[in-house]
């Protein structure tokens, strides 16, 4: 899916797609820490995560994983003609500390025509956020609303 503009025809349901990876940093954590206003010591104090969690140290926002993760879609969205997001759902299930690296995997669950929006069709892409021992981190899927070749044609 790279190169052209594609269109909810050029959707193939079970469709495959890995993201490049990204290694999160110390400054991204504390940079989402500043923009998100979420200064909680999971992940800003070593020591007190050290004392006070399971996870052994800091941890990154998972907020800040899903946003790097859609960073990361390389041309899964970016190829579409979108229209935009529908719905987002992430389940966090592992920690990412600052070091790791992630990358993304989505698959086409579903293509179908939109029942209210002529010209429109909704794809259900599932996604997996990946650590650097291919570990799931994150998952859960995207909803977008792609025109149909037909409607861009008139």
């Amino acid at each position: 899916m790279s190169g052209k503009l594609h269109f909810f025809e050029d959707v193939e349901t079970g469709a495959r797609i890995e993201s490049a990876a990204r290694t999160v940093t110390e400054s991204d954590v504390m940079t989402f820490a500043g923009l998100s206003g979420d200064y909680s010591p999971l992940h800003v104090d070593e020591e007190w995560a050290k004392a006070n969690t399971p996870f052994g140290g800091r941890i990154a926002h998972g907020l800040l994983i899903t946003a790097i993760s859609y960073a990361l879609r390389a041309d899964v969205v970016d190829s579409f003609s979108l229209i935009g997001w529908m719905e987002v759902k992430r389940r966090f299930l592992a920690p990412v500390r600052p070091g790791d690296t992630v990358r993304a995997r989505w698959t086409v669950d579903e293509a179908r025509l939109s029942r209210s929006r002529p010209g429109t069709g909704v794809v259900t892409l599932a996604i997996e956020v990946v650590n650097q021992r291919d570990e799931v981190v994150q998952d859960g899927y995207d909803v977008l609303l792609v025109h149909t070749r037909e409607h861009v044609a008139r």
